[in-house]
């Protein structure tokens, strides 16, 4: 049984959310003057696909995480780092942790990737979106039986939740609804997360 009070210490998850904020705060500085800032923020910064996209720079498959595309999407994501990404690093200590989300950041960039070069689209993705879930995801591996509230009304076992929540960004996905949302990276964030998480909670056990 975790506690989140225990949860409170955890600097790479501040550190994560602090970077997003800034980011996202310097994307929205407004006036004219500004303007060659943010398109060079936007252009250096979105994970531009398929590799061929003459836009696309090595770094992006990081930076694309700490650009969000509204107040909407900034707040969502870090709500969901701010509850579950204590937790986890906690579990699993500061340095497993920061290797642990940039794997699922990767992941999620891979994925995401790999589905464009097959679709034959060429466009941008932004957000710790991916990352997010796979923070989520290994809160399910160590905590199946703990409660996420959906909607904060409605309480869901994370083992049930996190994979109809997979279920439905696979369909919404292969179904093309809700075109502005990167799906694949979502799934590809907790697929990357997944063998890590199973792995180090056997270690976990061990101790």
């Amino acid at each position: 049984m975790y506690n989140p009070l225990q949860s409170s210490r955890s600097p790479v998850t501040l550190s994560v959310v602090v970077a997003c904020v800034a980011v996202f705060l310097v994307q929205t500085v407004t006036g004219p003057a500004n303007a060659p800032l943010q398109a060079q923020i936007a252009l250096d910064g979105a994970l531009f696909t398929p590799l061929s996209n003459p836009n696309f720079r090595p770094w992006q498959l990081v930076t694309y995480g700490f650009l969000h595309g509204g107040w909407g999407h900034l707040f969502f994501n870090m709500l969901g780092l701010f509850f579950f990404g204590p937790v986890i690093e906690r579990v699993f200590g500061a340095q497993r942790y920061t290797v642990y989300y940039t794997v699922c950041l990767l992941g999620a960039a891979a994925a995401q990737l790999v589905v464009a070069q097959l679709s034959g689209g060429f466009g941008s993705v932004i957000g710790a979106s991916g990352a997010v879930l796979g923070v989520l995801l290994a809160f399910a591996v160590l905590y199946p039986d703990e409660k996420i509230y959906l909607n904060f009304l409605f309480p869901i076992k994370a083992k049930y939740f996190v994979p109809v929540y997979a279920l439905i960004d696979l369909f919404a996905g292969l179904s093309g609804t809700n075109t502005g949302v990167a799906h694949f990276a979502h799934l590809g964030g907790m697929l990357a997360g997944l063998p890590l998480a199973l792995a180090w909670k056997r270690t976990l056990r061990q101790r």
